[in-house]
This record gives C-alpha cells, structure tokens and sequence, in this order.
C-alpha cells in the first residue's frame, strides 16, 4: 500500500545506493606518444598575442605625495619620456593649489609594436596645506568615479565591446626621507585608500639618506605599515600560487618601500650614458642598483607585476566596488535621463 512506499522511501533516503565506481579505460596498449602527431594547442599563446597586439593595453597611474618630492620626475624616468605634468621652471603665479586637484594625462607609449596608452594621473595639493585633515577624500572620489564609469558602461543593454578602461590600477605614494617615521597623513591615506586601489609605497629622494638611513628608515615604515594593519600591493591574500607567493614574499620583505632616485638628464659616465643626478661628489646613476632602488621599483610595475596590477583591479577592487553598489541599490544603477537616451540611440 502506500504506507509501504513511504517507508520505502524514507528508507531509500538513509541508505545510500552505493555508488558504481566509475569505468577506467584502459590505456592503449603500444600507441606510440607521437604516432598521431603535432595538434598545435601551443598556438593560442600566438593568437591570444596577436589579438592583444592589436587592441593594446591601458595602463592608469596615479602618483600621490606632497609637492617637491619628485613625482613627474620619477614617472617620466620610469616610462623615459616626458609623460608627467613638468613646469618649466617655477613661476612666481603659479600658486599652491588650495584644494587637491586631480589632472590625468594621456599618452601612447610604443616600443617594439606594442602599444600602451598610459595616462598619468597627478594631485597636486596633495599634503601641502597646513590643515591637512581629509585631503585624501576628493582622491577616493575620483578613484571611485572611475568604477562607477565602467559600472555604468557595463550594465548598459547595448555595451560596448571594449569598454575605456579609466581605473586606476597603481598608486605610487610618495613617502617624505625624513628617517624618522611615518607622518599622520601618510598612514591616515594608506589606511583609507589600501581597500579601494593598489598602493606601492616609495621614498622618494632617498639620495638625501645615508645607506645606513635608508635601510633603518624602509624597516621603519614596513613595520609601522604592519602595525596599522595597512596592506600595501602585493596583497598577501590574492597570491595566487606558492611562486606568486614567494617572489611577492620577497618583495614585501625586502624591497618595499622602494627606495627611490628619478632623473630625466642623461651624464657621461665611463664612456657610456648614463640617467642620474649630479652632486659635487659624483653622479647618482638612477639605473644603478648599487645607487638606487628605481630599476627594481621598474621591473616591478612594468616587467613582472604590471598585467597583474590591472587583474587585481579589476578582479577584487572593482568587483568589491561593484557588489557594493548594486547591493545598495538593489541591482542596477539608477537610470538617468542621459543614460536612456544613450539606450534609446544604442538601440
């Protein structure tokens, strides 16, 4: 009867069937490994290299710290070209901005048919004022209001198949060689900013130091950064593997903060010509490493970690960003009088 069914059932619920253990084929017997020849599955690196090629890359830096310490010198020296805002020589009307102003520039970049549209983004005011209480706000802002940018694109019904890439996927924080410790400011930035963009800190002008200095200063600061439980790129967390995890063991332990020396003017040194900067002493050769730390805080940004600045950006900042605000509003951005018209054109 039905009763029977049902204690059947519930039986059947306790009792697990046991499971058939799945059927291994047999291997082929004396098949030769190269009898069926090349497949070519190695091509896709070749094709996915070509397809880059032609689209290009989009690289968004940001450099950050107080007015004097270098910044457009050490970008320009880092993509050896005038890529940062560089006035001429002061002016007296160029005053201290009042607030922090935000300026991104754009360049193409291009060595050996490799394209790169690099845009520099500068603040200047940063830390400059007397009251320096929230000057990192109006950086967030705009960090965030270029995620809400691709958000918007992306959400669009009619998107587009290459949305502009605007984030920004490194921040250069420029720490003062003071040789003392960290200021306020500096740990209040890090401390707000390290959950929404890549922060690589730097000491800048580290030529004013002794060898000794500066080795007690990067100390220092690593250690003062672990106090305040700042998490500076490379995150620990997003490691993927157990090489990521101790070429970035290496950097976090060792390298970081690059301690750093720009230069755009190029000396004679032993025949060979050399970017650095002249004291009466001698010529600090920035691409020394005996002299500097710029040439590993290059290789760094650009040869090894560079595409991975951009994953992590986009794969834990942004998504983080993105989770946030269509948890808040309850799926979608809200749509505004432009973006349906932009639809209505779309469609």
């Amino acid at each position: 009867g039905p009763v029977e069914n049902k204690n059947e059932a519930a039986m059947s619920e306790l009792v697990p069937e046991p499971r058939q253990k799945p059927v291994v084929p047999m291997k082929p017997v004396g098949i030769n490994a190269n009898l069926l020849g090349y497949i070519g599955i190695d091509t896709i690196i070749e094709q996915m290299r070509k397809k880059t090629m032609k689209t290009g890359f989009d690289f968004n830096i940001m450099v950050v710290g107080q007015s004097g310490l270098g910044k457009s010198t050490l970008v320009n020296t880092l993509f050896k070209s005038q890529v940062s805002r560089k006035s001429s020589g002061w002016n007296r009307e160029e005053k201290i901005p009042k607030t922090v102003e935000i300026k991104a520039i754009g360049h193409v970049i291009e060595e050996g048919g490799v394209k790169m549209k690099l845009t520099v983004i500068d603040t200047p005011g940063f830390g400059d004022q007397i009251n320096n209480e929230n000057c990192w706000e109006p950086i967030e802002k705009y960090i965030n209001e270029q995620y809400e940018k691709f958000l918007k694109e992306e959400v669009n019904i009619a998107r587009k198949k290459r949305i502009p890439d605007t984030r920004v996927h490194c921040c250069l924080y420029f720490i003062s060689p003071t040789g003392h410790s960290l200021r306020p400011l500096d740990l209040e930035f890090m401390k707000h900013l390290s959950k929404v963009v890549n922060i690589i800190p730097v000491i800048a002008k580290a030529d004013t130091m002794t060898l000794e200095e500066k080795t007690e200063f990067k100390q220092r600061v690593r250690k003062e950064l672990e106090v305040n439980g700042i998490e500076f790129y490379p995150q620990k967390e997003f490691d993927e593997d157990l090489e990521d995890k101790t070429e970035n063991d290496k950097i976090r332990q060792e390298s970081m903060p690059f301690a750093v020396v720009g230069s755009d003017k190029e000396y004679q040194v032993n025949g060979k010509r050399v970017l650095g900067r002249k004291t009466p002493w001698g010529i600090i050769e920035v691409e020394n490493l005996t002299h500097c730390e710029f040439a590993l805080l290059r290789d760094f940004v650009i040869r090894t970690h560079l595409q991975d600045l951009k994953e992590v950006t986009h794969n834990i900042h942004y998504e983080t960003y993105r989770a946030k605000r269509l948890n808040d509003n309850g799926g979608l951005p809200p749509m505004t009088v432009e973006t349906e018209e932009n639809h209505e054109s779309n469609l």
